[in-house]
């Protein structure tokens, strides 16, 4: 039985990946800060379905100390680091502590592997933000880094420092650059997930109107129930590499809420107002992913579409909508 350490699986994909691993037989361990074991009923509700089947471990991406005992303690198969501070916007506020927490928690948790279960095969959570203002269209693992955010240069650190453990020290290293991936788990600050729980409170009566900035940003967002598969796929190779994931689709924000609302049975123009509060100072306007290698290599290939999606999302919300309504009259 193989062992797995997940960084961040209190996350988005932390959640789905731990669903799929302990569907194929691990043990599997993840790391969450303190305070989310002193809330756990508002910090891990992704994972609430599956806690008493993990074992979860108190530790900082800010600690080297505490990850160095976390893999001295469980000495892992496989390691998925995807705990960072994720949110583009908020790394414009605060850009010292993502760029600090992203590139140190990234080191620590390498330079622990190395020390301690050099064996273990790694994987980082790379970001299509590293592409920022792009190169060429679509994109591909070739394709030159310009970020165009503290997130975006964090990440390209992170990506920096994996491929160097992995040609310096021969560790079985992997760099999955994931384009946006959404799920009814995402958290509420996103753009999607944003959307789509004001629909439903707007369809409840809970809201009135939803603000957003640049509606003609584009991406290109798949399922991360799809993409957490990709993740295991790299680490299950004879040879460790970094891969584009992807759907090769790209729509503007515009088609995500037009969907979105129509799929509630509302007119988005009576309720969205663009707030130019939420554009970001430097933007990214065209994201777009080519994952014909992982396609070729992996055999990966993405399940749920554009449409389907966004319906999934709103559905979830529409439900959870309902709930909060009810509970009020």
């Amino acid at each position: 039985m193989k062992t797995a350490l997940i960084t961040g699986i209190d996350g988005q994909d932390g959640s789905y990946l731990s669903e799929l691993l302990l569907k194929k037989g691990y043990r599997v361990h993840g790391v969450v800060r303190r305070v989310a074991l002193e809330d756990p009923e508002h910090r891990l509700w992704r994972i609430r379905h599956i806690q008493k089947k993990v074992t979860l471990h108190s530790g900082s991406l800010e600690s080297f100390a505490s990850l160095f005992k976390i893999v001295h303690q469980i000495k892992p198969d496989e390691c998925y680091h995807l705990a960072a501070q994720s949110f583009v916007s908020y790394s414009f506020e605060d850009e010292f502590s993502t760029i600090n927490t992203n590139i140190n928690g990234t080191h620590y948790i390498l330079a622990a592997i190395k020390e301690l279960a050099p064996r273990c095969k790694f994987y980082f959570a790379a970001s299509s933000e590293m592409f920022g203002k792009v190169r060429e269209i679509p994109q591909t693992e070739n394709t030159p880094f310009h970020p165009r955010s503290p997130y975006g240069i964090s990440k390209v650190a992170g990506f920096d420092l994996t491929r160097n453990y992995r040609e310096g020290y021969g560790l079985f290293a992997c760099n999955g650059i994931l384009f946006n991936h959404e799920s009814p788990r995402r958290g509420y600050e996103f753009v999607t997930r944003k959307i789509t729980n004001a629909v439903a409170e707007i369809k409840y009566g809970l809201s009135k109107e939803l603000r957003l900035g640049n509606l003609e940003a584009k991406r290109d967002w798949g399922f991360s129930g799809d993409y957490v598969e990709a993740m295991w796929l790299m680490l299950q190779q004879s040879k460790p590499d970094d891969y584009v994931i992807a759907t090769g689709e790209t729509h503007t924000v515009k088609e995500f809420l037009e969907l979105a609302f129509e799929h509630a049975g509302l007119d988005w123009k009576k309720y969205v107002k663009v707030d130019r509060r939420f554009y970001r100072p430097a933007e990214v306007n065209l994201l777009l992913g080519d994952s014909t290698k992982a396609r070729k290599m992996l055999g990966w290939k993405p399940k749920v579409g554009f449409e389907k999606l966004v319906r999934m999302m709103v559905e979830a919300d529409l439900a959870a909508a309902r709930m909060k309504r009810a509970a009020k009259q």
